[in-house]
């Protein structure tokens, strides 16, 4: 009896107690399990391609700062600005007809510097032209800016660039700066097939913090860059005295040409946090900024600064060391451009022989028309818009992703990336 007394005095408070812990553990599973599984698959969905390669910690970080995108599509899109100056309108409209697909975004831009009937010829171009008038992706900056070599110029009309693309277009997934005098070794079928395959969060910015000569020559030397005030050009000025380098960041320089992530052109453009406008101040007195204010931005960046890749997709010809301007190239660079496996190559001289090679060996472009895609119909062919999911890559697809797995080795084994 006395066995059994205290077995009932236990029952009581054994049955309030498990009461107790089935309402806090159902109180948790309605408020708290499902916002966890939620922000676990919201983690995993920023990455769609190896996660299993990228650290929680930039996940959680990037999860702070915004609400994860939707899965992207399998096809990419890239977003392009190609812009030119005086004289560069027959070069410009080359380029970009070597670069078109009507899955992509164009952004194209003559500087103030060009005479006014340019601008007006290239504005009517692209009103007339049948297809860009069709698909409406070409999008010409008709109230050009003022763009001074070496100023800060040069990144303000980037970042107009991409602001326009941003408001035109919710679909691309990479940025890519070019000029009337660069020209694309692989084509846009080869280069959406390539990327399809690959991490989309990575950034292909070639950068470094060995700053050299460049420290004493352009980090602490005080510019202005008339552009920014001026209709008339003229080359930037010295001012003094010199600045000593920073200590709030740590400075990177590297090529002004880039293949950048929307994500990355977002935080650009809207900067949750103030670095982007710090950094933009800062530059306006820097000599070259555009080789620096992007390349000292993402890697000041944690969450940023694990998706850069130090390479800019280019092939460009180098004296060693460096002088102001690379190589012109010409029909004996060929070999060499086409070994690189660079997508693109700099700079050239309008309708150099080089060019037709190019057109002719690695593009299969005819008569002045577009670079033949899968995406082409009608007759004459690329007369008409097809299937814009048809992608047909060739020989230029292997070359490229030779190169990106090559340079994207070096990031995943983190030997290069913002160091």
């Amino acid at each position: 009896m006395g066995s059994l007394n205290v077995e009932k005095k236990w029952v009581f408070p054994l049955v309030i107690s498990s009461l107790i812990c089935l309402f806090l553990l159902a109180t948790c599973f309605n408020m708290g399990l499902v916002s966890s599984l939620h922000t676990i698959n919201q983690i995993f969905n920023i990455f769609p391609f190896r996660t299993n390669q990228t650290s929680q910690g930039y996940a959680e970080k990037k999860f702070s700062l915004s609400p994860s995108p939707p899965l992207p599509s399998k096809i990419p899109r890239f977003a392009y600005l190609v812009s030119g100056s005086k004289g560069d309108l027959e070069k410009l409209w080359r380029t970009l007809h070597s670069l078109y697909h009507p899955r992509n975004e164009y952004v194209v831009h003559l500087d103030l510097e060009s005479p006014a009937e340019e601008r007006l010829e290239l504005a009517s171009r692209v009103e007339k032209h049948p297809v860009f008038s069709k698909v409406g992706n070409v999008y010409m900056i008709s109230k050009a800016n003022m763009v001074t070599y070496r100023g800060p110029s040069m990144v303000s009309n980037t970042l107009h660039a991409c602001a326009i693309l941003l408001k035109r277009s919710k679909d691309w997934d990479w940025f890519i700066n070019l000029s009337a005098s660069d020209y694309p070794l692989v084509t846009q079928d080869d280069l959406i097939h390539t990327f399809s395959t690959i991490n989309r969060n990575l950034n292909f910015i070639e950068h470094t913090s060995q700053l050299g000569w460049k420290a004493e020559k352009r980090a602490m030397p005080l510019i202005v860059d008339p552009g920014l005030y001026s209709t008339t050009k003229a080359d930037i000025y010295g001012a003094t005295p010199q600045r000593s380098l920073p200590t709030a960041f740590k400075l990177f320089t590297g090529s002004a040409w880039m293949v950048l992530t929307r994500s990355f052109v977002e935080y650009l453009i809207w900067g949750w946090d103030n670095l982007p406008r710090t950094l933009l101040m800062y530059y306006t007195n820097f000599v070259s900024s555009p080789e620096g204010y992007f390349h000292t931005v993402i890697c000041n960046v944690p969450e940023f600064a694990q998706t850069a890749v130090s390479h800019d997709l280019h092939y460009i010809a180098w004296d060693n060391p460096p002088k102001q301007h690379p190589h012109t190239l010409t029909i004996n660079d060929t070999n060499k451009m086409i070994a690189s496996g660079a997508a693109f190559a700099r700079k050239f001289k309008g309708d150099d022989p080089v060019l037709d090679k190019i057109d002719k060996d690695l593009l299969h472009r005819k008569n002045g028309s577009f670079t033949p895609g899968g995406w082409c119909s009608g007759s004459p062919k690329c007369s008409e818009v097809g299937n814009l999911d048809d992608i047909k890559p060739g020989p230029g697809a292997s070359r490229l992703k030779r190169l990106i797995s090559r340079v994207a080795l070096f990031t995943t084994l983190k030997q290069n990336q913002c160091k």
